[in-house]
């Protein structure tokens, strides 16, 4: 069960780390998805990379901003199946399939890599280019800020192939767009080019193709001048408020401020407004 458009095979023989890029630069972890050849479609490998180099962001305080992106003209075509689908454990002794075993391979798969996204403690930046489909899609939403090119467009597949949204489509979608939007979405997989994907909030910007990694630069380095700590714990605030009740909302911000409160940070920006200057934030 998958969320893939027509992809190539993987990439034979190529390294890992040559499907999955990964640099640092000025604070700015920047995971470029590197299967141009198969639209970027991921396989089970690099989904296995991307989760851990975001988890490595969360830990890293080098790392102050995350930028995902992509090389070619595709952000990612979803997952690939001609790799072939990995359970994680499952199926009979024969290898047929057993009662579990596709859930167990979402819950460890698509689920896992978009939660990755939404739980990292480092602001990630979405640069798409082209398509973003399926889980490519999924992956784009789940990030805090999307750029887009205006040739960008984003297809929820599923229903062409027969299958139901994974990778947290049902609980990204709604969020974004409202549930009765989410459903036009989802029951005709239609193609969303990047300026109505804007007005429906699914985007934060549209750019001219060839100037979506300059923007999502701008907007990352940006991110990785300000105050680490207290931009994670906005992130956490936002989307759990998607979640729970007023009250449960209320005191988590109380929290999240009796924490923010201890860095460091916190008090250059007090000191920097006493002292009317601009303050310097270090991320602690």
């Amino acid at each position: 069960m998958s969320d893939s458009s027509r992809a190539a095979g993987p990439a034979a023989g190529r390294p890992l780390d040559e499907q999955v890029l990964h640099r640092i630069e000025n604070g700015v972890c920047w995971i470029t998805l590197n299967r141009p050849e198969a639209m970027n479609a991921v396989t089970w490998e690099q989904r296995e990379r991307l989760i851990a180099l975001l988890d490595a962001a969360s830990a890293d305080p080098g790392v102050r901003a995350v930028v995902l992106t992509s090389a070619g003209r595709g952000f990612c075509a979803g997952a690939d199946l001609r790799a072939g689908p990995r359970t994680g454990g499952g199926g009979g002794r024969s290898g047929e399939r057993v009662a579990g075993d596709v859930a167990r391979m979402i819950r460890r798969g698509a689920q896992r890599l978009v939660t990755a996204v939404l739980d990292c403690e480092k602001p990630v930046v979405a640069a798409v280019g082209g398509t973003a489909a399926g889980i490519g899609a999924h992956l784009a939403f789940a990030c805090d800020l999307v750029v887009a090119a205006e040739s960008a467009r984003f297809v929820e597949v599923f229903v062409r192939r027969g299958l139901v949204p994974d990778g947290g489509g049902a609980y990204l979608l709604p969020r974004l767009v409202g549930p009765q939007r989410a459903k036009e979405l989802m029951f005709f997989g239609d193609a969303v080019p990047a300026a109505d994907a804007a007005r429906l909030g699914l985007v934060n910007r549209v750019v001219p193709d060839g100037e979506v990694e300059r923007c999502a630069r701008e907007w990352a380095e940006r991110l990785a001048q300000g105050p680490t700590r207290a931009i994670a714990l906005a992130k956490q605030l936002v989307n759990a408020s998607l979640d729970g009740d007023r009250a449960a909302a209320l005191a988590a911000e109380a929290a999240a401020q009796e924490i923010n409160m201890a860095t460091v940070d916190a008090a250059e920006g007090v000191a920097g407004f006493v002292e009317r200057r601009t303050p310097k934030f270090l991320g602690r």
